[in-house]
């Protein structure tokens, strides 16, 4: 156990600040996190000049490096070792709240393994700021962030989701928003949704509708801006009907995904296997050669 208390001998120790940026506002940055920036001997940015953007903004020049998805192993043993040599260093994004979403997580369990003092500060983000304005049930909320990029994958992720029953945060790019949804309505059904994009910006704009309709609305409209998807909770899982497939044969299995859910005899065999806690090349044999 490590008991941290952040403030005692603050200046002889090193500290690892986790300072938020604005998600688009430049005034809904805290009078402490300029001033910590301020103050910092380095600050790690996930881009640079992104960063060089806001400081400038404020007034800031202090020495200021890269921290992002691609060097954070290189970078952050660098980082560590100043924080290790007393340095006071505040980790940044490109907007919003580090390691939520974006680079961080690393870094900050590797500081934390060491017993070097991390300090976070409050501040903007993009899923609580849409959350309590969706007009969904904000608590308890599911946090999942970006789905994967794969069409498969994402499918997958959601058929694991459709129990869910707290309501669920996303995000998503313009250039995938309408397949996502589209999947979403498939799997999840036609439950509620808050589409919120621009947050804080000039064009922040909410879309507060069912999914079938958020479909419609990403097929005839001009998609732009990163989104944060609020998505409905569903109905818990019946246990009483958990096995729907337990009357069902293993040929009849496979056919029931192939036929209602439009899978790849592949995807319907490895899913029948999962779902029976078989082998899949048991299935397969069943499927293709009993």
């Amino acid at each position: 156990m490590w008991q941290q208390k952040s403030f005692e001998n603050e200046e002889q120790k090193g500290i690892l600040y986790l300072v938020p940026t604005p998600i688009g506002n430049l005034e809904d940055m805290s009078f402490r996190a300029v001033r910590i920036l301020k103050e910092a001997d380095l600050i790690a940015a996930e881009d640079t000049r992104n960063t060089k953007k806001l400081l400038n903004y404020f007034e800031i020049d202090n020495p200021i490096v890269s921290y992002h998805e691609h060097n954070k192993a290189s970078s952050g043993e660098k980082l560590l070792q100043k924080l290790r040599d007393g340095q006071k260093i505040a980790l940044v994004s490109d907007a919003g709240t580090p390691a939520i979403s974006d680079p961080g997580y690393e870094l900050v369990s590797q500081a934390i393994q060491e017993q070097l003092t991390v300090v976070p500060l409050p501040g903007a983000n993009a899923a609580l700021t849409a959350l309590i304005a969706s007009g969904l049930v904000c608590q308890p909320f599911y946090f999942y962030g970006f789905l994967h990029r794969n069409k498969k994958d994402k499918r997958e992720e959601l058929e694991g989701l459709k129990h869910e029953t707290a309501t669920m945060i996303f995000y998503e790019s313009p250039h995938r928003l309408k397949e996502t949804l589209t999947l979403m309505a498939e799997v999840l059904g036609n439950r509620r949704i808050a589409l919120c994009r621009e947050l804080t910006k000039k064009f922040e704009e909410f879309i507060r509708c069912s999914l079938e309709e958020a479909v419609l609305w990403a097929s005839q409209e001009e998609i732009r801006g990163e989104f944060c998807l609020i998505v409905e909770g569903g109905e818990a899982k019946d246990e009483d009907t958990e096995n729907w497939w337990t009357p069902m044969t293993v040929e009849e299995h496979v056919a029931h995904y192939i036929s209602e859910k439009n899978m790849a005899s592949k995807d319907a065999i490895k899913q029948t296997a999962k779902d029976r806690g078989l082998n899949k090349r048991d299935v397969y044999q069943a499927y293709h050669i009993d």
